[in-house]
C-alpha cells in the first residue's frame, strides 16, 4: 500500500540512513556497544474490508501487528541490528481472507552487520531497501558512498526479498531464482533545486533496465520528469515515463502526472523487486502494456488531521480497457507516539479478464511506536 496506513519501518537507501557515516551512539568496547545499543519497535490495531460486486463475496480481516528491533552502537565504525514482526489473527469475513494476507505469523525482517566510515558504508544481511524499482526487505550486500561532494552512490546485490507490515506478511524467496538482481543507483545535486537520479538494474538472463528521474524543487512549485527502459532477454523491450508537477499554496498541496508504458509489453520485468512509480493503494493496471495514466491529488492539513485525495485513470491494453480508482485518506496524531489512520479506496475496471471490476474498501490503524 502506497499510504498512511501501510506501517513500514523502510530504511531510504538513497536518502542517506544506509549512508551515515557514523552513529550518534559510539562504543569503546564491544560489551559497551550492546549495552548502549538502542530499542524500538511498534504496536498497532489493523482491518481491512472490501465490497465487491458481481456476485464475487465480501472480504476483509482483523490482525494485530507487534515490531521489535534492537541495535547496537556503533564500535570502531562496526555495528548490527535485528528486528522481529509478528501478527496476530483477529478475524475475518470469509475462510483464508487472513491467510491470503499474512504468509506468516512472525518473521525476522532484519538482521545485518554494518561498517561505517567517513563516505562509506556497507551493509550485509537482511535490511530494508527503498529503491526506485527495488524495495521491502532484502537479504542483501548494499555499499553507499558519499565521498564525492552532492553525489549519492549506491552499489548493492539482493538474493531474496520478503515483504512485512502491518496490513500483509510474506516469507523470504528467491529473486530471479539464485541468481539475484544488482542495482547501481546515483543521485546528484550540484544545482540547486535539481537533482539527478540515474541507474541501472541487471536481472542476469532476465533483463537489464536503466533509467533517469529528474526532479525539480523550488519554494512553491516542484516537477518530476522519469523514464526508463528494460533490455528483455525472454520477451520485447519495456519502458515507462512518467511527468509530474505539483506545489504548495496556502497549506494545499496539489499535483498532477502522467504515466506511459510500452504498447507491447509494458514496463516488462522492471516493476518485479518492487515500485515506487505508481501513486495508488491498488493501481492493478499502472505497468500493463500500453497502460496511460493521468491523475490527481490533492492534500491539506486541518486541526493536526492530514487529509488526501487521489484519482486517476488508467487506460490500457488493445480494447483499451479502463481502471479508475480513487483513494480518500485521513491520519490524526493522537500523540507524539500514538496515530490513527483510515483510507477508502473505490477501483473500478472495465475489463473482461479484471478478477474485481468494482472494489470498494476501507483500511484501518492505529499504531503506537516507541
Amino acid at each position: 500500500m502506497k499510504n498512511l496506513l501501510k506501517s513500514k519501518t523502510i530504511s531510504l537507501v538513497a536518502c542517506g540512513l544506509l549512508l551515515s557515516t557514523s552513529t550518534t551512539f559510539g562504543a569503546d568496547t564491544i560489551d559497551s556497544a550492546f549495552k548502549n545499543g538502542k530499542v524500538s519497535g511498534s504496536v498497532a490495531l489493523y482491518g481491512e474490508k472490501h465490497d465487491y460486486k458481481d456476485g464475487v463475496k465480501d472480504s476483509g480481516f482483523g490482525n494485530g501487528n507487534g515490531t521489535v528491533a534492537y541495535e547496537t552502537a556503533s564500535f570502531y565504525g562496526l555495528s548490527a541490528k535485528a528486528e522481529f514482526k509478528g501478527n496476530l489473527y483477529l478475524g475475518e469475513f470469509e475462510n483464508s481472507d487472513y491467510d491470503n494476507a499474512y504468509a506468516n505469523n512472525s518473521l525476522m525482517t532484519e538482521a545485518y552487520i554494518k561498517y561505517a566510515m567517513d563516505g562509506f558504508s556497507l551493509t550485509a544481511g537482511r535490511q530494508a531497501i527503498d529503491l526506485e524499482w527495488l524495495g521491502d526487505y532484502n537479504e542483501a550486500v548494499v555499499a553507499a558512498i558519499t565521498a564525492i561532494p552532492d553525489t549519492t552512490i549506491v552499489l548493492g546485490y539482493s538474493e531474496r526479498q520478503a515483504e512485512s507490515g502491518i496490513d500483509k506478511s510474506k516469507k523470504f524467496t528467491d529473486l530471479n531464482g539464485d541468481k539475484g538482481v544488482y542495482v547501481l543507483d546515483v543521485k546528484y545535486a550540484g544545482f540547486q533545486g535539481v537533482e539527478f537520479n540515474p541507474y541501472a538494474y541487471s536481472a542476469p538472463d532476465v533483463a537489464d533496465w536503466y533509467g533517469l528521474k529528474t526532479t525539480f524543487t523550488t519554494d512553491y512549485f516542484g516537477a518530476i520528469a522519469h523514464y526508463a527502459v528494460s533490455s528483455e532477454d525472454t520477451q520485447a523491450d519495456g519502458s515507462i515515463g512518467h511527468v509530474e508537477l505539483n506545489t504548495t499554496l496556502v497549506g494545499v498541496s496539489a499535483a498532477v502526472g502522467y504515466i506511459k508504458t510500452d504498447k507491447d509489453v509494458g514496463a516488462g520485468s522492471m516493476a518485479t523487486g518492487g515500485d515506487n512509480i505508481s501513486p495508488f493503494d491498488t493501481g492493478n493496471r499502472t505497468y500493463d502494456h500500453d497502460a496511460r495514466t493521468a491523475y490527481g491529488s490533492l492534500g491539506y492539513t486541518i486541526a493536526d488531521i492530514e487529509l488526501g485525495a487521489l484519482y486517476g485513470v488508467t487506460t490500457y491494453g488493445t480494447t483499451d480497457s479502463k481502471e479508475k480508482e480513487l483513494n480518500l485518506t485521513a491520519s490524526y496524531p493522537i500523540t507524539e507516539s500514538l496515530t490513527a489512520a483510515i483510507l477508502y479506496g473505490d477501483v473500478d475496471e472495465d475489463a473482461m479478464d479484471a478478477t474485481y471490476k468494482d472494489d470498494k474498501y476501507m483500511l484501518a490503524s492505529l499504531e503506537y511506536t516507541f
